[in-house]
């Protein structure tokens, strides 16, 4: 049986290169980097070689890149450690509806603490309200975060377009973007799009799980929240996991060096899986902007009557994984806030599927993925409905 694997947004299947670059430096360059001895500088260098890569490309400098354990630590570091150090200049911190509980969690957490939370709308299609958000932003607001790109639908804010209206606004409220969906896929500057704060995972592009990136302009003070050893200038204590950041960095030099024809491919593979699905299937609907405005490798489409859980678990038994909404909640019974934020009700909001793509994915995975889900909803809306017409 055929394996098609859809649901790269949660993560993607490491290169050879990746895991060829984490076995090397794992057996190889074993020191502590924090040692002064021989075996530890080499560890060292392996990071430098890393950050110097990761610096060009987000535009910033070298001593403005921290690693962590992956996206979930980046944004409660940037999120928290911004808010608790500033709390004393002001209170209000804003975010979208539409975030993912890495950073929508957070914000519930402080709002517990005393903060004065504002979360701005979006539209049918995901954008926030630009106009809120400008009106929101007062003297006391230290902080905005803001995805890049919607983990469950693929809209891409003009963070660009944001970062100036924030600083316009307020030049001192800080503004933090989710990049974990975005980075190696959409292009992004710290400098032009005024970012003080950003967050990436390796295992998005083809690296490793469990490690991550955090930008931190040289302007922004950010409250450590692990205690320790005092590694990387003291905000994130912890021997620094040199096998994964040098992975992540292999992986991410791949996916940028190859961008152009990557992201063909992913464009190529969801409009022709889109395509196929809404004219072949009737009643199903894209959930989001259009397929060309959105990300090229999230499509998220929306099958009347049939419920998403059953419909991924009925793919699954033909060896076709794809999602039912983020992956850090998809084991969890709830239904989609980025959906709900849309204005989506009742049976729409359990209807959903995302398909997110690789450069693995061939015409024949995707033509296999359309016989079988014509199938499979006709099948389950057979049951669902009991026969009767809709």
């Amino acid at each position: 049986m055929k394996e098609v694997y859809l649901d790269n947004a949660a993560t993607t299947k490491p290169l050879d290169l990746t895991i060829e670059a984490v076995s090397t430096v794992m057996r190889d360059y074993y020191g502590n980097p924090s040692s002064l001895h021989k075996k530890g500088i080499e560890a060292e260098n392996k990071i430098k070689e890393c950050t110097t890569y990761f610096a060009n490309v987000l535009g910033c400098t070298e001593d403005e890149i921290y690693y962590t354990s992956g996206g979930t630590e980046s944004n409660n570091l940037a999120i928290l450690g911004t808010a608790w150090a500033y709390h004393k200049v002001g209170k209000r911190i804003l975010t979208t509806a539409i975030e993912h509980p890495s950073v929508g969690d957070v914000f519930k957490h402080l709002e517990t603490q005393g903060f004065e939370v504002l979360v701005i709308p979006v539209d049918e299609k995901g954008y926030i309200d630009e106009k809120f958000l400008e009106e929101a932003i007062n003297e006391d607001t230290t902080l905005v975060s803001i995805m890049h790109v919607n983990n469950e639908i693929g809209t891409i804010q003009d963070i660009e377009r944001i970062g100036k209206l924030i600083k316009t606004k307020n030049p001192k409220t800080f503004f933090h973007v989710d990049a974990v969906q975005s980075f190696t896929k959409v292009p992004i500057s710290v400098r032009k799009a005024q970012i003080d704060l950003l967050s990436i995972s390796g295992h998005k592009f083809y690296g490793p799980r469990g490690v991550g990136l955090f930008y931190k302009s040289k302007k922004v003070r950010v409250l450590n929240q692990l205690h320790g050893g005092g590694q990387q200038k003291n905000l994130r204590s912890g021997t620094e996991n040199v096998p994964a950041i040098y992975g992540m960095y292999v992986a991410a030099r791949y996916a940028m060096e190859n961008q152009q024809t990557l992201l063909a491919s992913y464009l190529e593979a969801k409009t022709y899986l889109a395509e196929h699905i809404l004219g072949e299937i009737e009643e199903t609907y894209l959930n989001g902007d259009t397929i060309d405005k959105s990300a090229p490798h999230i499509l998220n489409i929306g099958f009347k009557d049939v419920r998403a859980e059953v419909l991924l678990h009925a793919l699954e038994q033909h060896q076709i994984y794809v999602s039912s909404g983020s992956a850090c909640a998809s084991n969890k019974v709830a239904k989609s806030g980025t959906l709900a934020a849309l204005g989506l009700k009742d049976q729409a909001l359990d209807s959903a599927i995302r398909f997110s793509f690789s450069k693995d994915i061939t015409k024949e995975d995707l033509d296999y993925c359309i016989d079988i889900l014509k199938k499979q909803v006709a099948l389950l809306r057979k049951f669902t409905l009991g026969g009767k017409k809709r």
